[in-house]
């Protein structure tokens, strides 16, 4: 088994096999990995409550009690949101679609680009390909999918919380070799490290960027400001992609709102600016190169994990493939692909691992 080439098959076998798994456990699997997810914020958020001045001397399980609260609160102020908002949305929408083209025709017909029968023509084919009723729809139907997922993902968080101090004890009696209790502890440490990092910071960030984002559009008077400071706030764990959403989808309703140049261009510069602001300056700063991802790897895994699994797999992609680029390091026979996988080839020192 030590050929190169049945290595490489049988890998490929597995990773088929995998992702076969992956698609058909999708309702089984997805709700587990997201209560990690949230585990990983709420064990982050009560550290981060143990900082601050008057709160140190808290006990930890209090601590746990204040984080679950907080966020509890936040996921359902953000689910009822939603709810509340999407019929309002959807049903609007034709409007939205109806301005934009009517834009459009105006636009054209002052440039002189085509007459009015074959802009007829033109608008009939925009309407095959571009149906913002449609669009939203699907977006917003993935966005309360998850929303609705988020009361078993909470059942799940409440029992990994629960069993927390019981996994460290069941690592401890894992194996009667210490080098190799030793070495599992140090993956999870490393997990709990990078992925904790970077889920809470992220969290935040993302909850800045909804606030601010909301502040714009309510001064320039954008329908159902606070349903989009949402969706802004979700869809910014996206990576790349995740910014232009949250520009793109309010500059849309602002064109059908406004109808005019120059405030729609204002608005636009305003949500760059914030959303540049916080990408390219805050979050960096804050988090550095904590995950030591490659950023073709973040692409190509957003691609891959949103085929799979849709809108919450490619908001779950960067976390899982940070994962795996710590499981991969602790291996002889996978480490070379954690080191392609990572940003600069450092993944740290080479421990005893087992083949």
């Amino acid at each position: 088994m030590k050929d190169p080439f049945s290595r490489l098959v049988l890998g490929v076998a597995l990773a088929l096999m995998i992702g076969w798994i992956l698609i058909i456990g999708r309702s089984v699997i997805l709700p587990v990995v997201a209560s990690v997810i949230v585990a990983y914020v709420v064990l982050g958020l009560s550290e981060l409550i143990g900082r601050i001045p008057g709160l140190r001397q808290l006990p930890v399980g209090v601590r746990y009690v204040v984080a679950i609260v907080a966020i509890g609160f936040v996921l359902v102020e953000m689910f009822s949101l939603l709810v509340t908002n999407i019929g309002s949305v959807v049903a609007l929408a034709p409007q939205y679609q109806d301005r934009i083209l009517a834009l459009i025709q105006t636009l054209a017909s002052h440039l002189g680009i085509e007459g009015e029968q074959s802009w007829r023509t033109l608008r009939q084919d925009i309407l095959v390909y571009v149906n913002l009723q449609r669009l939203i729809g699907l977006t917003l139907g993935s966005a309360v999918a998850i929303a609705v997922s988020f009361l078993v993902v909470a059942i799940y968080t409440g029992f990994i919380l629960l069993e927390k101090n019981a996994f460290a004890a069941k690592i401890a009696r894992i194996s009667d070799e210490p080098a190799k209790v030793a070495q599992v502890q140090q993956v999870i440490h490393d997990v709990n490290s990078r992925i904790g990092t970077y889920l809470v910071m992220k969290t935040l960030i993302n909850l800045v960027l909804a606030v601010g984002s909301y502040f714009i559009m309510l001064y320039f008077g954008i329908e159902f400001a606070g349903f989009w400071a949402v969706l802004i706030g979700l869809f910014n764990y996206i990576p790349y992609l995740g910014g232009w959403i949250g520009v793109g989808v309010p500059t849309l309703v602002a064109i059908a709102q406004f109808g005019a140049f120059w405030p729609v261009a204002v608005f636009v510069m305003a949500m760059t600016a914030i959303q540049v602001l916080l990408g390219n300056f805050v979050e960096p700063w804050l988090m550095g190169n904590s995950l030591n991802l490659s950023p073709f790897v973040i692409l190509v895994s957003l691609v891959a994990w949103s085929s799979l699994w849709g809108i919450a797999g490619a908001i779950l992609s960067v976390p899982i493939m940070a994962v795996l680029v710590i499981l991969f390091s602790e291996f002889g026979s996978t480490r070379p692909l954690a080191i392609l996988l990572s940003r600069d080839g450092d993944i740290g020192p080479a421990r005893s691992r087992p083949e």
